[in-house]
C-alpha cells in the first residue's frame, strides 16, 4: 500500500503533519465507533500500519528509498510494528483499544490479536485469542550478476512446491544481504501464518571487474614502453560500452585511474561509484636477442 496515500499526506510532510493526519483517520475509523463496519476496520488497520512506518525515521527512510515492493521484502508485519508508539499515541488521543489498554509484549504490534485473528472491536473490547504459531522461515541462495545489480532487475524464483514468485533485486545490493518474501516459507503446522522466505544474495564472479563496495576495479596490462611513454587503453563498462582511457607517461606500477560515476549504485543514496583502472605492466618472460640488447642499453643509460 502507499502509506502516504493512506494518511492523505505528501511525501514531504513533517512528523507533526503525519501525526495530525493519522489522528484524524484513527478517530474517524476506530472500530468502537464503527461496530461491524468492515470497511472502517480495514481503513483503521491501514492507517495504523502507515503511521507505524512513517513515524519511524529509519523505516520511513527505507520506504522512501526502496518503495512499496522493496520495503515489504525487508519488513514483516512484526517488523513494521516493532518499537512503534501507537499505544502512547492512542492514549494521547484519549482513546482506548480493546478495553484493556495497549500491551506491546514480544516486540510485535499492539494490535496482534486484532490483526492476526481478523476480529473486530466493539464497546466490549477486542478478542484476546492468541494467534497460531507461524511456520518456519526458509533461506535460499540467489545468484545475481554485476550487470543486474547495476540496473536493478526482477527475477522469478521457486518457492515451496511449484509456486513461482517474482522478486525485485534493488540496485547496488551487496553480497550477503537478504530479501524477504513474506509468507513464502514453511506452512504453520497449526494453521497459522506461513513463515518467510529469505533470499540470500550471492554475486557471480565477473570476467573483467572486481567489486569493492560501489566501486569496480578493472586491471589493464600495458608494456614497459607504454608505461614509460604513455598510451591509450580500452576499458569496458557494465552497460556494454567501451571507453578509451589515456594512460599518462610515467604511470607507476599498481597506480589507478578513476572513471567517476561508472561504478555501481550506492543503495542508500543512489549515487554511482567509480571504475578504478589499475595498471599492470606486462613483463615478457622471454626476449629476442635484439630486445635483450635494447634492454641492456636502457640499463646502461640508467633506465
Amino acid at each position: 500500500m502507499d502509506y502516504y496515500q493512506k494518511l492523505g499526506v505528501e511525501k514531504t510532510a513533517s512528523a507533526a503533519e503525519i501525526k495530525k493526519a493519522f489522528r484524524k483517520i484513527a478517530v474517524k475509523y476506530h472500530p468502537d465507533k464503527n461496530p461491524g463496519d468492515k470497511d472502517a476496520e480495514d481503513r483503521f488497520k491501514e492507517a495504523n500500519e502507515a503511521y507505524a512506518v512513517l513515524s519511524d525515521p529509519e523505516k520511513k527512510q527505507q520506504y522512501d528509498t526502496y518503495g512499496e515492493a522493496g520495503f515489504q521484502q525487508r519488513y514483516s508485519q512484526e517488523d513494521i510494528f516493532r518499537g512503534s508508539n501507537l499505544g502512547d499515541i492512542f492514549k494521547e488521543f484519549g482513546m482506548n483499544f480493546g478495553g484493556g489498554g495497549f500491551q506491546q509484549g514480544g516486540g510485535g504490534s499492539p494490535f496482534d490479536s486484532f490483526f492476526n485473528q481478523g476480529g473486530s472491536c466493539s464497546s466490549g473490547g477486542c478478542g484476546s485469542r492468541q494467534p497460531a504459531p507461524k511456520g518456519q522461515d526458509t533461506t535460499m541462495d540467489l545468484w545475481v550478476t554485476l550487470e543486474e545489480i547495476a540496473t536493478g532487475t526482477e527475477r522469478t524464483v521457486a518457492a515451496l512446491g511449484d509456486e513461482r514468485v517474482s522478486v525485485k533485486i534493488p540496485k547496488g545490493i551487496e553480497a550477503g544481504k537478504k530479501l524477504r518474501l513474506t509468507g513464502k516459507g514453511q506452512p504453520s503446522p497449526q494453521g497459522g501464518q506461513p513463515g518467510n522466505l529469505y533470499l540470500r544474495i550471492n554475486i557471480q564472479p565477473h570476467e573483467a571487474f572486481e567489486r569493492k563496495g560501489s566501486n569496480l576495479i578493472v586491471k589493464r596490462p600495458v608494456t614497459f614502453t607504454e608505461a614509460v611513454l604513455g598510451t591509450t587503453v580500452t576499458v569496458p563498462t557494465l552497460d556494454g560500452a567501451e571507453l578509451n582511457v589515456k594512460i599518462p607517461a610515467g604511470m607507476q606500477l599498481g597506480a589507478k585511474l578513476r572513471l567517476k560515476g561508472k561504478g555501481l549504485p550506492t543503495p542508500k543514496t543512489g549515487d554511482n561509484g567509480d571504475i578504478l583502472v589499475q595498471i599492470v605492466v606486462d613483463i615478457p618472460k622471454e626476449l629476442s636477442e635484439e630486445q635483450t640488447k635494447i634492454v641492456e642499453e636502457l640499463q646502461e643509460a640508467g633506465l
